[in-house]
């Protein structure tokens, strides 16, 4: 009975096939170099891009390295991920399943007594049985070997959805602790120019006293200071606010962040080489998850087609029976069964066609997605180069603007003290030289904050 199966089972496998159409990547334009690229980079699109270095390369501080890796172990949104990983694993092995056998087996032992009646008198009997079952449902028209193909798919773009989500985190976390050094380096900025300014308050103060300046003087003399120390409490609510926002992000509750260098001491690449276009297709999560999808897509036109041909099952029992125990294994106790079944549809009321359309119409959708997402892709790496740039050039004229201001306030001092000018000037160049300090410390930061934003656009930040 088992080479019969076996051999009736090879045959129609062997003849069988797999409906639907194979996977084929489509073809997208992918432009020679990205906008945004300086004429000076074109010779360094053979350096390896910023997007193929690992996190811990392009972040030198060892604070946000550690706050980073608590991140990526104890963040929820990475732990979710994770574990929508080894769900679509488990939905694969269920998939897969079908393609086998299902085999069980079975024993029992019955006793029926019977009533006496008028004819015949009362007898028992006892029958013990042991038997093995087999069925089968052939995958002659590919229709479970599709549907693992989906599975597997998908299986792999979510795998590319967690590390998207690795990435975003390691952006997010990067982002978040910048900005909380240059609210730091703001907070002591003003703190420093309050100190400064209540100083000069109290020559000026001492100078109208004794009648050398006036009460002007003194006013505007504390409208720098009340400037400068309405800053601080401003200051404290924003990093008591980013500090929890990184706790969240760490997977903590709200609490104090440790510090590591200081905004001005974070080091930069010197050479941000964006690398080729095509290769951003291999390492972008978001595309790879698109191209993922679009294959699992793919696969269930071939699983809906299966439907219009017929299902092929093969079924199998054998075992023994027995009034005896003694008796079950031998002689005439053996008992087999087997069977084949096939199932054809012929009426559905255009079910089958409409399944089939609703796989077609996913699929097409899945491929304009996948696309978009390279499209998408492109834009935000020139918006990121774009952006690296500017804030540079940016930044390098903010400080030419601090040191003027500050040299302006300096002069006014000088001047004031002299007795040339009055205290007005006094103040309009240190407000100003107050002003473009912190300018040129958020400055500092976008230019720190563009380098994330390019890192991640470029495809980094998931490798482990």
């Amino acid at each position: 009975m088992k080479a019969r199966l076996f051999l009736l089972s090879a045959t129609l496998l062997a003849s069988g096939c797999t409906v639907g159409p194979n996977y084929k990547r489509p073809t997208v334009p992918v432009p020679g170099s990205y906008r945004g690229t300086v004429p000076d980079q074109a010779a360094q699109t053979e350096l390896n891009a910023l997007g193929d270095q690992k996190w811990w390369d392009v972040f030198q501080d060892d604070q946000l390295r550690t706050l980073i890796h608590t991140a990526l172990t104890q963040n929820y949104d990475s732990r979710i991920a994770a574990s929508r990983v080894l769900e679509a694993q488990a939905k694969l092995g269920i998939t897969r399943a079908d393609q086998f056998p299902s085999v069980g087996a079975g024993a029992g032992i019955f006793d029926t007594r019977t009533a006496q009646s008028k004819f015949l008198p009362a007898f028992e009997t006892s029958t013990g049985q042991v038997n093995l079952s087999a069925a089968w449902e052939l995958d002659f028209w590919g229709k479970y070997r599709r549907a693992t193909e989906a599975a597997r798919a998908n299986l792999i773009a979510s795998e590319w959805a967690r590390r998207e989500v690795l990435s975003t985190l390691v952006a997010n976390v990067a982002s978040a602790y910048f900005q909380l050094r240059a609210l730091d380096l703001e907070l002591e900025i003003s703190k420093r120019t309050l100190t400064s300014r209540q100083e000069s308050l109290r020559l000026t103060r001492i100078l109208a006293d004794g009648g050398s300046t006036t009460l002007l003087d003194v006013r505007q003399a504390e409208q720098l200071v009340f400037t400068a120390s309405a800053e601080i409490p401003v200051l404290e609510q924003q990093i008591e606010q980013q500090e929890n926002f990184l706790s969240i992000l760490l997977g903590q509750n709200p609490g104090d962040i440790p510090r590591g260098q200081t905004l001005t001491e974070q080091r930069q690449p010197p050479q941000v080489p964006s690398g080729l276009p095509s290769s951003l297709l291999e390492r972008r999560p978001d595309i790879q998850q698109a191209e993922a999808q679009m294959v699992a897509a793919n696969a269930e036109i071939g699983v809906a087609r299966a439907a219009y041909f017929p299902q092929i099952s093969l079924s199998g029992t054998g075992g023994f029976q027995s009034s005896a125990l003694t008796s079950l294994f031998t002689g005439p106790a053996g008992a087999w069964s087997f069977g084949a079944s096939l199932a054809q549809p012929i009426f559905t009321g255009g079910r089958l066609r409409s399944e089939v359309r609703l796989a077609e119409a996913r699929q097409q959708t899945a491929a304009l997605f996948y696309q978009q997402s390279i499209q998408g892709a492109f834009r935000s790496v020139s918006d990121a180069l774009v952006a690296y740039h500017k804030t540079r050039e940016f930044r390098a004229q903010q400080e030419l603007l601090f040191r003027s201001a500050e040299d302006a306030a300096r002069l006014s001092h000088m001047r004031y003290n002299g007795g040339v000018t009055g205290y007005l000037e006094v103040l309009t160049n240190e407000t100003n030289a107050f002003s473009t300090e912190l300018g040129l410390v958020q400055a500092q930061v976008n230019e720190l904050l563009a380098v994330v934003q390019l890192y991640q656009a470029l495809g980094g930040g998931w490798q482990q």
